[in-house]
């Protein structure tokens, strides 16, 4: 069971999902504004918490903010609209848990459920630790999660690794949100000299900046209110081995200094401790941004930057990595079917053309998502057109620019209403294809028909 809050505007939503969840034995409460849900967080801890993206008076990304300061470990789903996919990712650095696209599907919901909910079991939700004594399992479970790709772009990129990957320097892996990061400092880790030692990654964009000194340094009992215990830190638990500093772009200013000093003394001293600990750690760091424009614009340190320039790659965006994407499909595929119990076998015919001339502003992590989607939306034995994203299937009807260096300053203030005269679009054109059958027309659209009636009625169709 858990203890979930619901913050979206629509009061239909917030009633649908209150209903739906307490079935299947959840605590839900809801609000209607990012405030409520800010007020409540301080009053009573939530595992997980369901976030429209596009509230009246408050942004998801603002209520992600002041919920990850106030709570640390409380899950934050982001619920948006698909046209918005490249902001929920983008959000997801900052330290959401997921994302999760309108329509909602009851199986999804709950699938999202259990996966905070199990993540939830460590004592830091921030970080992956892979140590010897676990080694087994989770290498058991990388094979079946990771690929590589084989097109000359992944080719290119894993000669890089395989240089770098037995020397001990420390890398800097740049990369869109979702590109697989990650899994590529996860490579580097596995074909190095320190591959039997632990590995920790860290979401720094889910460290606050009041907490972030005792989860990497560690401290000691009683060095701040709470701290009933000693607590080792993230660098100490890699000793030996490699930690990875994920969006080390976000990493507050001041912990950069700690930073700098453990780099280049290779010591640490924990909060509130009195002596310093010899540290032997290889450090891999990601970003999607340049840190040379961040250290430019006195987001990060130029001494750190340096200290951490000694190899660089960069790992191409999905979009780049054309002849892989029917691979990465069938992969995700089995993943899904897997993972939801399902005996989905391929793909019908133009779904991965389709694929192949969408950009995917998410890159692989909302590939893996559209197709898990897509699998529980599987009426037969294989995905169709109809079980995708309309916004996929149509990506010719919506004009948005995902290009990776577009900021958030760019997206026009009628975005909103953007997205909805495609949307108006997408429906005009499917309707008259299939000469106003509402039944076929939902069917084609992969939505119920009360949804097709409702969004008729929105758009005068």
């Amino acid at each position: 069971m858990a203890n979930i809050l619901v913050i979206d505007d629509n009061l239909d939503i917030c009633q649908l999902l209150k209903r739906f969840l307490t079935k299947k034995g959840h605590e839900v409460e809801t609000t209607l504004t990012g405030q409520e849900g800010i007020d409540k967080v301080k009053s009573k801890a939530f595992d997980l918490i369901f976030c429209d993206f596009k509230l009246r008076k408050m942004e998801g990304r603002d209520v992600l903010a002041q919920v990850k300061t106030i709570s640390p470990k409380t899950k934050v789903a982001i619920i948006t609209g698909y046209a918005d996919v490249k902001i929920a990712v983008e959000v997801i650095k900052n330290g959401a848990f997921d994302y999760i696209t309108k329509p909602l599907i009851p199986d999804e919901l709950l699938h999202l459920i259990d996966r905070a909910l199990a993540s939830g079991e460590s004592d830091t939700p921030s970080q992956a630790i892979e140590t010897k004594k676990d080694k087994p399992k989770k290498k058991k479970k990388s094979n079946s999660e990771f690929l590589k790709g084989s097109g000359p772009k992944s080719q290119k990129l894993y000669k890089e690794v395989s240089l770098v990957a037995p020397t001990d320097l420390s890398v800097i892996i740049y990369g869109e949100s979702g590109a697989g990061k990650e899994n590529i400092a996860r490579t580097i880790h596995a074909e190095s000299k320190r591959a039997d030692q632990p590995f920790i990654a860290i979401d720094c964009g889910a460290l606050s900046k009041e907490l972030a000194g005792s989860e990497l340094w560690g401290h000691e009992k009683g060095a701040f209110t709470g701290a009933t215990n000693s607590k080792p830190g993230q660098f100490e638990l890699a000793h030996g081995g490699t930690i990875f500093l994920d969006e080390i772009a976000n990493l507050p200013y001041d912990v950069q200094v700690g930073l700098l000093r453990l780099v280049q003394e290779k010591k640490l001293r924990r909060v509130g401790g009195t002596s310093d600990k010899a540290i032997d750690v290889r450090i891999l760091v990601a970003s999607n941004e340049d840190l040379r424009l961040a250290v430019k614009e006195g987001k990060f340190r130029e001494d750190l930057y340096h200290r951490f320039n000694e190899f660089s790659l960069v790992v191409p965006a999905l979009r780049e990595r054309k002849p892989d994407i029917e691979a990465f499909a069938n992969h995700f595929l089995k993943l899904a079917n897997e993972e939801l119990d399902k005996e989905v076998d391929g793909f019908r015919d133009k779904v991965i053309d389709t694929f192949l001339n969408y950009s995917w502003p998410g890159n692989l992590r909302e590939m893996r998502n559209v197709i898990r989607r897509a699998v529980l939306l599987a009426e037969g034995d294989k995905i169709s057109l109809s079980s995708l994203p309309q916004e996929i299937v149509y990506a010719d009807k919506f004009d948005f620019d995902h290009s990776p260096s577009e900021s958030n300053e760019d997206v026009p203030a009628d975005l909103k209403l953007a997205a909805a005269e495609a949307e108006a679009k997408v429906l005009k054109k499917v309707l008259a294809e299939v000469k106003y059958n509402r039944t076929k027309a939902a069917k084609k659209l992969g939505i119920d028909r009360k949804t097709l009636f409702n969004k008729m009625k929105e758009y005068d169709l």
